[in-house]
């Protein structure tokens, strides 16, 4: 039967050892053992809303970046790392990328498509070797009979190779978005932003059609004959449509006038561009991808009120809202599937403390913290997350009590 898979076995069979989710098995019940296919088409998505749009370009080049240049700390075990194998990893992931191309590619494809896949290549020995980032368009989840991922397949020119990650030690790393509808993909913000991106470029081509037309609405030619008739003949069409447009249509012919004759009258035809406010809806547009993404949209250049104490609120927000919850949550990830191959626990996180858009509260954190009297140095230590402080090691490093 169809459901035979679901069936728990006799009393009569003992308990299975594994644990597991109850939930597992009806995960990807359809599609057990094939390839999970993404609902949306992020190829078509990418080149209309990141390549074809500016506010989606810039949202992703912005938040991006920002990300990228966050300084991170390593710590574990109640101890801070100044070297250690994986912070000279990312420092060095391979040799066509340094630490902030990798990261930034990361978070962009995070961002464009709601999924991020890192590939770590280790020596035989298992030391830590490079680090990739995959692009997400070419990646295909295969779900196993318990519903969780036991494979990836990297599609190139026709090419496909397998990942498996069944094991602990897995060589491909996932992170992903919350998606409520898809148990194995991501949900990206260019996807929420689809509609406005389209309204964008719509409103971008109005714009663009209204300059190839001599920066006018479109209007009509009303021929009216000296006895009367309503219609050209062939050859005085074919005439009319050359004339206009070889001479009458294009931005070089902005503002040229036209010659009538032969009973021929313009009459101009639609509303203007303020009658449509179309550059209102253009900016509304806009204000929904950069909400989509996050971005406060006074950084973005949209028109409004702009005055520098809101631009360093803007600012900030960008980054308390935005730019740290989403480094902090993919470099956790990082650290946690990294860790399964250096056999210790990691802690790695962005390093508040130098980051400029949060120097002014973090000088008055640091000044509260340290006039609190009644807090013990390492009350003040973990309250501002620094490990425990106690004598040096022979490396110089810091060690635990």
């Amino acid at each position: 039967m169809v459901f035979q898979f679901l069936k728990r076995g006799g009393a009569d069979q003992a308990a299975p050892e594994l644990k597991a989710s109850a939930a597992g098995p009806v995960l990807a019940f359809q599609g057990a053992g094939r390839v999970a296919w993404s609902p949306r088409d992020t190829v078509s998505l990418t080149r209309t809303g990141y390549t074809g749009n500016p506010v989606g370009f810039r949202c992703v080049k912005l938040l991006s970046e920002a990300a990228a240049a966050l300084p991170l700390v390593l710590q574990g075990a109640g101890r801070r790392f100044e070297a250690h194998p994986v912070l000279a990893l990312l420092g060095n992931p391979n040799p066509a990328q340094g630490r902030a191309e990798l990261l930034e590619a990361l978070y962009a494809q995070l961002l464009l498509t709601g999924n991020g896949y890192l590939e770590l290549v280790t020596t035989d020995a298992g030391a830590l070797a490079e680090l990739h980032v995959l692009r997400s368009d070419r990646m295909s989840l295969i779900p196993g009979p318990d519903g969780w991922p036991v494979a990836y397949d990297y599609n190139v020119g026709g090419r496909k190779h397998r990942f498996d990650v069944s094991t602990s030690l897995a060589p491909i790393c996932h992170i992903k978005s919350f998606h409520p509808q898809d148990d194995h993909y991501g949900f990206s913000p260019l996807q929420a932003a689809a509609q406005a991106v389209d309204v964008h470029n719509a409103a971008s081509r109005w714009s663009k059609a209204l300059l190839d037309n001599a920066a006018r609405p479109s209007g009509a030619i009303v021929y009216r004959g000296a006895e009367g008739q309503g219609s050209l003949s062939a050859d005085q069409y074919d005439r009319l449509v050359s004339e206009m447009e070889s001479h009458h249509q294009g931005a070089r012919n902005a503002g040229r006038p036209m010659l009538l004759e032969g009973g021929l009258d313009w009459k101009p035809m639609g509303f203007s561009p303020s009658d449509m406010e179309f550059q209102q809806t253009k900016e509304s547009a806009a204000r929904e991808i950069a909400l989509a993404f996050g971005v406060p949209p006074m950084l973005l250049g949209i028109p409004g009120d702009a005055t520098f104490a809101n631009y360093q609120e803007a600012n900030r927000a960008l980054y308390r809202l935005t730019v740290l919850p989403m480094a902090t949550r993919v470099v956790a990830a990082l650290a946690e599937w990294l860790s399964r191959f250096t056999g210790e626990a990691l802690d790695l996180h962005p390093d508040l403390d130098q980051v400029p858009a949060l120097a002014a509260e973090r000088d008055l954190q640091w000044r509260r913290v340290a006039d609190a009297t009644f807090l013990t140095d390492a009350e003040k230590r973990a309250l501002l997350g620094l490990p425990v402080l106690s004598l040096a090691g022979p490396d110089g490093q810091e060690a635990a009590e």
